[in-house]
C-alpha cells in the first residue's frame, strides 16, 4: 500500500530538481541565441562585399537561431509543466493535512431544492466537493458535479473498477492534470464546441479553390519576370489584383478568424490530453469504452486535433504584416486558411463534442481516483442485494480528522426506520450527514470512510435544513411543508433512503407530535428506508406500534459540572438533555 504523503513529497522533490535543470538550460539557451544573433550581424558586416561567403554564413546563422528558438520554446513548455506538477503535489500535501479551504468551494452549485446536496454540505466552504475536487477544466468540474448529484445507482461495480484503476496511476493522473492546467483559453470549450458543431460554410467551393489557381498563376508570373520574359509591371498589376480579391472578402475572413482564434489555445493543449488517453493501456470496461470513443477509422483524435491546432496557428500569421501583404497579394493566403479551417470543421464537426466530453470525463474521474489514492484504508462498498440496505463497521465522516473522529457501526434493514434522539451537540446531525455521504460516495463508486461497508444501492433524499424566504414570501413552516411534499411525491414510484432532521419544526409541540407521527406512518407504509432525528421523545413511542421502527440515541453526560460526549450510537431513547445545563453554564439564565 503506497503512502500518499511519501509519494507526493518524492514527486515534489523530483520536479523541483527538474525545474532547476530547465532553468539552467533556459539561461544557456538565451545566451546562445544572443551569441548567434550577434554573429549574424557581425558576419553580414564583415563579409558584406563578399556575397558568396556572406549568404551561406548568414543563412546558416538564421537556421541555427530558429533551431535554438524552437528548442527554447520547448524548454519553456517543460518548465511550465514542471511548475504545474510541483503545485499539484504541494496541494495534495496540504490537503492531507486538512488544509483545503483555499480550494474551489463550488458555491455556484449550491442548490437548496436538490434532493440531498444542500442538506449534506456537498458544495460550499468546507464541503466534500472542495475537499475532493481536482478538476482543471470547467467541463470536468461540471462532470464531477453531475456525478455527485445525479443519484445514479446503476453500474456501481464498473464505476468502482474505473476509479480503482485510475487511482493506481498517480503519475499518469498528475501528468494529465498538469497538461490540462496549462490551457490558458479565454473562452469555455462549450462555446468552441457550439461554434464548430453549428458552423455553416461561408464561402462557395469556387472561392475556396481560387487560392490554388491564383497561386499557380502567381508563381508562373514570378518565374517569367525573373527570366525577363515579361515586364515587371505585369507582376505589379497582378500584385494589386490579389490584394483586391483578398480585400473583397476581408470582413468575412475576419469574422471566421475571430471565432477560430478563440479555439487556438484550447486545441494546442487538448490534443496532448487526447494523446495521453490514446497511448495508455486501460483494462476496466468504462475506460476502454471512453478510449474507443475517440478512435476513428483513419487517424487518432489527438492527431486530428494537432492538425487543426497547426491550421489555427498558421491562420494566426495573418497578423504578420509581411505575410498579410505578400501572402494575400500572390497566394490569397487568407482564403486558403479559411478553406483549411472549413474543411476540418466539415469533416469533424459531429465528433468534436464527444471528444471534448471524453476529456472532461477523465478530468472528473481523476478527482475521484485522487481521493481514493489519498485514502487507502477506506473500504470499497460490497454490493449485497438482500434484506439489509447498509451494514457497516467503523463508519465515519471523511472530512473529520482521523485522530479526532469517532466511528460507529451501523446497520439498517430494508423498509426499516430509525428514530434517533439525543442531547444537543451529541452528534446526531454529523451522523446523519455521515450516512448520507456514505450513500452518495457508494453510488459514485468511491470507497467509503469505513473499515467495511455492504449495501444495497439506493437513492438518497433528505430534509435536514429548511429556511423561510422573504423573496418568495414563504414562512419557515411552509418551506418545510413543501420539502416534505417533495419527498412524498418522489417516494411514490421509487425506493429511497430518507434522512430527516426534525419534522415540522415550525409548529407547536402538540401539533408537531401528532403530525410527525402520521408522517412517519406514511413513510413506513411507502416501503422506504431511513433515519429520523428528533428532540421529540413522544415520537419514539411509535416503535411500540410499528415493528419497522427502532429507537437509537446519542448520549451526553454531566460530570463535575462538565459536559462529556462519546458520539456513539446506542440502542434506546435518550434520557439526558442538556439545553438547561448549557444555558446555566454560559450564564444566559
Amino acid at each position: 500500500m503506497q503512502n500518499p504523503k511519501e509519494f507526493y513529497n518524492t514527486q515534489k522533490l523530483f520536479f523541483e530538481q527538474e525545474l532547476k535543470v530547465c532553468k539552467k538550460k533556459l539561461a544557456i539557451s538565451s545566451t546562445l541565441r544572443l551569441i548567434v544573433f550577434l554573429s549574424i550581424i557581425i558576419s553580414a558586416y564583415f563579409f558584406f562585399e563578399t556575397i558568396k561567403i556572406m549568404i551561406p554564413i548568414v543563412a546558416f546563422g538564421i537556421f541555427l537561431f530558429f533551431y535554438l528558438l524552437f528548442r527554447h520554446l520547448k524548454l519553456q513548455d517543460k518548465s511550465r509543466l514542471n511548475k504545474a506538477l510541483i503545485d499539484i503535489n504541494k496541494t495534495e500535501i496540504k490537503v492531507l493535512n486538512r488544509d483545503y479551504l483555499s480550494l474551489n468551494s463550488g458555491d455556484e452549485f449550491i442548490d437548496s431544492t436538490h434532493a440531498f446536496s444542500y442538506d449534506i454540505d456537498l458544495f460550499g466552504k468546507g464541503s466534500f466537493f472542495q475537499y475532493c475536487n481536482r478538476t482543471v477544466t470547467n467541463e470536468g468540474k461540471k462532470e464531477l458535479v453531475e456525478a455527485l448529484t445525479n443519484n445514479d445507482i446503476l453500474n456501481i461495480t464498473d464505476k468502482q473498477k474505473t476509479i480503482k484503476e485510475l487511482s493506481q496511476k498517480p503519475k499518469w493522473r498528475q501528468h494529465f492534470s498538469a497538461i490540462a492546467s496549462l490551457v490558458r483559453a479565454e473562452y469555455p470549450t462549450k462555446e468552441i464546441v457550439d461554434w464548430i458543431h453549428n458552423y455553416k460554410s461561408v464561402f462557395s467551393k469556387f472561392i475556396l479553390l481560387l487560392p490554388k489557381v491564383f497561386s499557380i498563376i502567381s508563381l508562373a508570373l514570378i518565374t517569367l519576370v525573373v527570366t525577363q520574359i515579361i515586364a515587371e509591371q505585369v507582376l505589379l498589376m497582378w500584385f494589386f489584383v490579389g490584394l483586391g480579391i483578398s480585400g473583397a472578402y476581408l470582413k468575412k475572413v475576419g469574422k471566421i478568424y475571430d471565432d477560430a482564434s478563440k479555439a487556438k489555445d484550447t486545441f494546442k493543449q487538448y490534443y496532448k490530453l487526447l494523446n495521453e488517453i490514446e497511448t495508455t493501456k486501460f483494462t476496466s470496461k468504462i475506460l476502454k469504452e471512453k478510449q474507443q470513443e475517440i478512435q476513428t477509422e483513419t487517424q487518432k483524435a489527438s492527431l486530428i486535433f494537432s492538425k487543426f491546432s497547426k491550421t489555427l496557428d498558421s491562420f494566426d500569421q495573418r497578423n504578420n504584416l509581411i505575410i498579410a501583404v505578400f501572402g494575400n497579394a500572390f497566394f490569397l493566403r487568407d482564403l486558403q486558411q479559411v478553406y483549411n479551417v472549413e474543411k476540418w470543421i466539415n469533416c469533424y464537426k459531429h465528433k468534436v463534442k464527444n471528444w471534448f466530453h471524453v476529456i472532461a470525463f477523465f478530468d472528473a474521474q481523476n478527482s475521484l481516483s485522487n481521493f481514493t489514492f489519498n485514502h487507502p484504508r477506506y473500504a470499497f462498498p460490497k454490493i449485497d442485494i438482500n434484506k439489509q440496505v447498509i451494514a457497516s463497521k467503523n463508519l465515519g465522516h471523511p472530512l473529520l480528522k482521523e485522530l479526532k473522529r469517532i466511528d460507529n457501526n451501523f446497520s439498517i434493514e430494508n423498509q426499516q426506520f430509525f428514530i434517533i434522539t439525543g442531547a444537543n451537540m451529541a452528534g446526531k446531525s454529523t451522523f446523519l450527514r455521515t450516512v448520507s455521504l456514505a450513500i452518495v460516495m457508494g453510488n459514485m463508486g468511491l470507497p467509503v470512510c469505513a473499515s467495511a461497508f455492504k449495501y444495497n444501492p439506493i437513492m438518497l433524499i433528505t430534509s435536514m435544513r429548511t429556511s423561510d424566504s422573504l423573496a418568495d414570501d414563504e414562512s419557515y413552516f411552509f418551506s418545510e411543508l413543501k420539502r416534505l411534499k417533495f419527498i412524498v411525491d418522489e417516494i411514490k414510484n421509487k425506493e429511497y433512503f430518507i434522512i430527516l432532521d426534525e419534522i415540522l419544526k415550525g409548529t407547536n409541540s402538540t401539533d408537531k407530535a401528532i403530525g410527525s407521527k402520521k408522517f412517519v406512518q406514511k413513510l413506513v407504509s411507502s416501503k422506504s428506508t431511513g433515519i429520523i432525528a428528533t428532540h421529540d421523545l413522544s415520537l419514539c413511542k411509535i416503535e411500540n406500534d410499528l415493528t419497522e421502527v427502532k429507537n437509537y440515541f446519542f448520549d451526553a453526560e454531566i460530570i463535575n459540572e462538565e459536559l462529556y460526549f462519546d458520539y456513539k450510537l446506542k440502542d434506546g431513547i435518550c434520557k439526558n438533555m442538556n439545553a438547561s445545563f448549557l444555558l446555566k453554564k454560559m450564564k444566559i439564565i
